[in-house]
């Protein structure tokens, strides 16, 4: 019998945080889950680790794979979490079933839909280069049925420790933005054109743009949840982002804002928070509030004086 290949020890172990319950739905999802995780048993010297939600639920699915796995240490709540507060994440970025988002037929399939994309992208070794180098995969988090998709460029280091699209400082701008549009982070869709952190030589610091061929390999899963989604405004966020979503490249100062489409969905371009980060003058920052002005009238949301005369 054949030995799976063997993959690097960088690449393991990855974080088991799948909601097992709904892959029950999608057997070959699941069976994809259950021969990474097989391959991670048999081939790294530590097990994989679950949590004890996920523990349970694979205690449930009668199954021929018997894997090991450690239970993983569960955060405890907040207590605001405790008295009614913010509700714990899943794995798509929305609110746990238990709190948030109500579960209409709708949003349940899409959920459903994206947690079988995310499967995939967590077992994804198409780039030989970023599977063994990540900590794991950042798939996109907000509501299924957000009528705003923010689209990056990819993960950066602090996204890649925390499976988390824009959680870094550029991050922190792009909730600030989000805010004064008027809207609750979670309420609008945020995921990046790349999956995976895009390497870094040994010992250099920073991140690396996704080079166009990492990008083309990748789309297919940012397409698939837009498709899922359906915003009714997709809003991409620098250069980089443009060429993965549009395949051009040009000067952003010739770029943002103005309308283009993507599938016949609107598309506002506008700069990466990081720009606004590297470059505080009031102007720059007034363009990119400017183009959010453009994203609300176009979904027909009233701007208040506030709002209008506001700067980043």
């Amino acid at each position: 019998m054949n030995r799976p290949t063997k993959v690097s020890q960088n690449y393991l172990p990855i974080r088991v945080k799948l909601h097992i319950m709904r892959l029950m739905q999608f057997p070959q999802a699941l069976e994809t889950v259950l021969q990474t995780l097989e391959r991670m048993r048999d081939e790294s010297g530590r097990r994989p680790c679950a949590s004890r939600t996920v523990l349970d639920a694979l205690k449930q699915i009668s199954s021929p794979h018997k894997i090991e796995i450690m239970e993983e240490e569960a955060p405890s709540a907040t207590p605001e979490q405790n008295e009614g507060g913010s509700s714990p994440k899943n794995n798509l970025g929305g609110p746990s079933r238990t709190g948030g988002y109500s579960a209409t037929p709708s949003k349940t399939g899409k959920v459903d839909k994206l947690a079988a994309v995310q499967t995939r992208v967590c077992a994804c070794i198409k780039c030989p280069n970023l599977a063994s180098s990540r900590t794991q995969t950042v798939f996109g988090v907000g509501n299924p049925d957000a009528e705003i998709m923010f689209v990056g460029e990819a993960p950066g280091a602090d996204e890649d420790k925390q499976g988390e699209p824009f959680v870094g400082r550029a991050g922190q701008l792009l909730t600030k933005i989000i805010k004064a549009m008027g809207f609750p982070r979670e309420e609008v869709y945020i995921a990046n054109v790349l999956k995976c952190r895009p390497d870094v030589p040994a010992g250099s610091f920073g991140n690396r743009p996704p080079t166009p061929r990492e990008m083309q390999t990748c789309r297919p899963y940012l397409m698939e949840q837009i498709d899922i989604i359906k915003p009714k405004v997709i809003v991409a966020l620098g250069a980089v982002a443009v060429e993965g979503l549009l395949g051009t490249r040009a000067p952003m100062r010739e770029l943002r804002g103005r309308w283009d489409s993507f599938n016949g969905t609107p598309l506002m371009i506008t700069y990466h928070p990081a720009y606004l980060l590297r470059n505080q003058s009031p102007s720059e920052k007034r363009k990119v509030w400017e183009d959010m002005m453009l994203v609300l009238e176009r979904l027909e949301k009233p701007i208040s004086e506030k709002q209008r005369n506001y700067f980043l």
